[in-house]
């Protein structure tokens, strides 16, 4: 997708939950794990990129989590679900992404990549997986994909 500005894009981030895993993804361009996103486009909110993001990347359905949010869906109002973090990080030295951070469930854990859409490797995770050091899992990303999974995790 082209960018909005040269100098900063609004961004998504999803970290899918399915039962007790929790779906990242090998970023063919940076060659680490990160979540299933990318960038907002003009003509729609945070939450339809969250969706479509995840469903062009890896062709789920999700549901965002959202805790108590009324969602009013008015003539010329929309109550949007908040993210559950939100991040700014330089990509390079002249380009930045604010990153609003979404978690969701998916209903199945069977991933359908687009020819387009390819990664090197997308993997569900456990909670002992991404502590695993021989992933090289980025500390925010563990932060976000722990949190996700204690919050839409199964309960045992």
């Amino acid at each position: 997708m082209p960018h909005i500005h040269d100098k900063v894009d609004f961004t998504v981030e999803v970290f899918i939950v399915y039962k007790n895993k929790v779906l990242l993804r090998k970023h063919d361009k940076y060659k680490m794990w990160l979540s299933v996103g990318g960038h907002i486009e003009l003509d729609e909110d945070p939450n339809q990129a969250a969706v479509r993001e995840v469903k062009e990347e890896v062709g789920l359905d999700i549901e965002i989590f959202s805790k108590d949010i009324p969602l009013f869906n008015l003539k010329d109002y929309k109550e949007l679900i908040p993210p559950k973090f939100l991040d700014r990080h330089r990509i390079n030295p002249n380009h930045e992404h604010v990153v609003l951070v979404y978690f969701a469930k998916s209903f199945t854990d069977k991933i359908k990549q687009s020819e387009d859409e390819l990664s090197e490797e997308c993997k569900w995770f456990t909670k002992e997986e991404i502590d695993n050091p021989s992933y090289g899992i980025k500390e925010d990303i563990r932060f976000y994909a722990k949190k996700a999974l204690e919050e839409l995790g199964v309960k045992d």
